[in-house]
């Protein structure tokens, strides 16, 4: 056995701009390191502030409470004998750059600034910050008065360095910088460096975590190394949920591996690992011939060693990474979904202070999928309670209205949502026996305070009213109707309901004898956002909404899932159920339903998202990649009809995108407007020129269809 070194990374739920809980949480991870024995402790990126303070980011009082909590942080016994990677903003001659501050024992070894930022997508990191452009340089940082009494420091080194300890050498990368091509860990490595921390603020997208460990992975394979993954993990303020899931990756291997979603506020992860182990693997021709020229980094040096004296101790055999280790755990897309937006939606509702939630239950798939969603994080509040987590049970005794002193403790999950969670049937002469009566079952199964109301009396109001004005009554198109009479009606309906959710949520805590009011709960989800099948301020208009970046497809996965998972036979019915919004009136020859509302196919509307948003591709490119995909089962005719209604649609109900509830965001075709999908809300909806194009290749390229449609899907569904 040859040096032993205990490391330590974390995952911390931080909130942007709650110093007070971050310090306290950065206090806690460092406690629990030094108690698993770990010399070394990685932090998630920005964990002084929380990562999503976004234009916060730009005052100076953010930059002064980070220095006031590092201070804290440098004062306390719990961070001596330890080498801390902690992360805030720091101006730098009057350029605000995001920094990792290494400490130890009372004194800043170095300030590293981020070289590389993560500028698309949800992330708006140059809004913010400055890159470091120099690369493998050092200057000097005057620090601030507060900190200098602290350390007796004046000046500390700031910029692109390595840390040198007595018996190795330690690199930081910080979030994006692993996703570039030229990573630093390369450089890094060829310089020596054995351990490299990575502290990050990446967010939960369904299918995303496998690409971030296969690039930890590769990346210590070929260099050999030991690798430390820091995250944030919880909502800290806004749409994106943290997934946590630190880990420690050794020589290409995964060895220690922290949980992806947990209601836990910090969560450490260590592993004590021999450094001859990477010296080893390192030992190999055409790397040392590679690292033999590489540039150097300046080292920053210390006294202390991350491992024992003498070289040869014993440790407890299983606390040694060796033999076999465990497989690296994914959770399948309807687990993401079960577990991803309920920690969100426990986050929000705790930290928002407010008694629960309320949803309008329609009886369709989507409300249907909210609420099982309220119903895990039900479940997951149940299981941290069974386990004793204090600060689950306090928030739990809190938001349901207990008394101070109580000992209540909410280990069932259907009793909690009969205190926290309101669902609600708002029928009226169009709705169906069947959607009331699959909306009462499923509460009854979650345990939700339900209530079933009829609010035909309300559309009547409203509707003699215009009557009454105008002097004429609009029709329903059944009825002999025009277009513009059957859609305003059927959007009488569907604002009444958002009026009425807020107004039941506001009093029904009232009227249970509590304080305070609920949250409204949306349902609309990704692709009838994409496509703009929604009533604007509907009942999509709601507080915030769990599903609103999730695509219809993943959603019936999940509901199958749950169906299993949680036991919930009544689920069946969802799935078995054609989605319908039941807002014109049922006939024997005519019953409402989406797909034929929208002219296409759920299906269809996650490819055409997918190619919109993630592959780039406007009404032309489209076209032609869909030509290819679709031409075995339709003609370039039929191809070229489906892209332009789905762009017409698209575009002339971009303008609800602005108003879209914030949603959890878990698709990368997400339409949301507020800043990850940058696009016009008024366009030429037609397209001249694009649609020209796409006709005339229409017209000039053979047909080569052969199979039916429905039969080529089930072909791709077999494969």
């Amino acid at each position: 056995m040859g040096h032993l070194i205990t490391v330590a990374t974390c995952s911390l739920n931080q909130w942007a701009l709650d110093f007070e809980g971050n310090l306290q949480r950065i206090l806690a991870s460092i406690r629990i390191a030094k108690e698993k024995g770990a010399t070394l402790r990685v932090g998630p990126e920005l964990e002084i502030t929380g990562y999503g303070c976004m234009d916060h980011f730009l005052e100076g009082d953010t930059g002064l409470h980070s220095w006031e909590v590092l201070a804290e942080i440098l004062k306390s016994e719990d961070a001596r004998d330890i080498v801390c990677d902690i992360g805030m903003p720091i101006t730098h001659k009057n350029v605000i750059y995001n920094c990792r501050v290494i400490i130890h024992n009372q004194k800043i070894l170095l300030i590293r600034p981020k070289m590389w930022m993560a500028n698309d997508g949800n992330y708006r990191e140059l809004r913010w910050f400055t890159p470091w452009m120099k690369h493998r340089q050092v200057e000097d940082h005057y620090l601030p008065r507060l900190i200098h009494a602290v350390t007796g420091q004046t000046k500390v080194p700031f910029g692109d360095a390595v840390v040198s300890t007595i018996d190795t050498c330690i690199g930081i990368e910080l979030c994006e910088e692993l996703f570039t091509p030229a990573s630093p860990h390369i450089l890094m490595g060829l310089d020596g460096v054995e351990i490299f921390t990575n502290s990050s603020g990446s967010h939960h997208e369904l299918r995303k975590l496998y690409r971030r460990i296969e690039l930890m992975k590769e990346a210590t394979m070929k260099l050999g190394g030991i690798y430390l993954y820091a995250n944030q993990q919880g909502c800290d303020g806004d749409r994106l949920y943290y997934d946590g899931c630190a880990m420690i990756v050794v020589n290409g291997r995964v060895v220690a591996q922290g949980s992806q979603f947990s209601l836990q506020d910090v969560e450490v992860v260590a592993a004590t690992i021999d450094i001859e182990d990477v010296r080893s693997h390192r030992a190999t021709s055409s790397r040392s011939n590679q690292a033999a020229g590489a540039e150097r980094y300046h080292r920053i040096e210390v006294e202390f060693a991350l491992s024992g004296g003498k070289g040869d101790e014993i440790k407890d055999f299983s606390e040694l990474v060796v033999g076999a280790l465990p497989e690296v755990r994914y959770h399948r897309p309807e687990e993401e979904i079960a577990l991803g937006p309920a920690c969100w939606l426990w986050d929000y509702l705790r930290r928002s202070r407010t008694q629960g939630y309320f949803i309008p239950l329609s009886g369709g798939i989507d409300s249907c999928a909210t609420s099982v969603i309220v119903y895990s994080m039900c479940r997951l509040v149940a299981e941290a309670a069974r386990r004793g987590d204090q600060q689950v049970i306090s928030d739990a005794r809190r938001i349901a209205g207990e008394p101070e002193g109580s000992e209540y403790i909410p280990d069932d999950p259907r009793e909690f949502a009969n205190r926290v969670f309101h669902t609600c049937y708002m029928g009226t002469e169009n709705s169906s026996p069947e959607t009331r009566k699959r909306a009462k079952d499923l509460a009854q199964a979650i345990g939700s305070y339900h209530i079933d109301l009829n609010m035909d009396s309300l559309v009547t109001a409203i509707r003699n009213l215009f009557a009454y004005v105008t002097g004429v009554k609009p029709q329903f198109r059944v009825h002999g109707g025009s277009a513009a009479e059957n859609l305003a009606l059927q959007n009488i309906q569907a604002r009444l309901r958002m009026v009425i959710a807020y107004l039941f949520a506001q009093l029904m805590p009232w009227v249970r004898g509590r304080q305070g009011g609920l949250l409204v709960l949306g349902s609309a989800n990704v692709d009838e956002s994409l496509r703009g099948y929604f009533t604007k301020y509907d009942c999509s208009s709601a507080d915030i909404n769990p599903i609103g970046a999730i695509s219809k497809t993943d959603l019936k996965k999940f509901i199958a899932y749950a169906r299993d998972a949680f036991d919930l036979p009544v689920l069946t019915e969802f799935l078995e159920a054609v989605p319908t919004a039941e807002l014109e009136p049922i006939t024997e020859t005519y019953v409402q339903a989406d797909e034929a509302d929208m002219g296409m196919t759920y299906d269809e509307l996650s490819v055409f998202g997918r190619l919109r948003k993630v592959e780039k591709c406007g009404p032309w490119s489209m076209f032609t990649k869909l030509v290819h995909e679709w031409g075995s089962f339709l003609s370039p005719p039929q191809v070229a009809e489906k892209v332009k209604h789905f762009f017409f649609e698209y575009a002339r109900n971009r303008h609800k995108m602005t108003t879209l509830t914030p949603s959890y965001h878990a698709e990368q075709y997400s339409p949301d407007d507020n800043r990850y999908d940058l696009r016009p809300f008024l366009y030429p909806s037609r397209f001249p020129w694009q649609f020209k194009k796409i006709e005339e290749a229409a017209a000039r390229w053979p047909d080569r269809s052969t199979v039916h449609a429905q039969e080529a899907r089930d072909k791709q569904a077999i494969q």
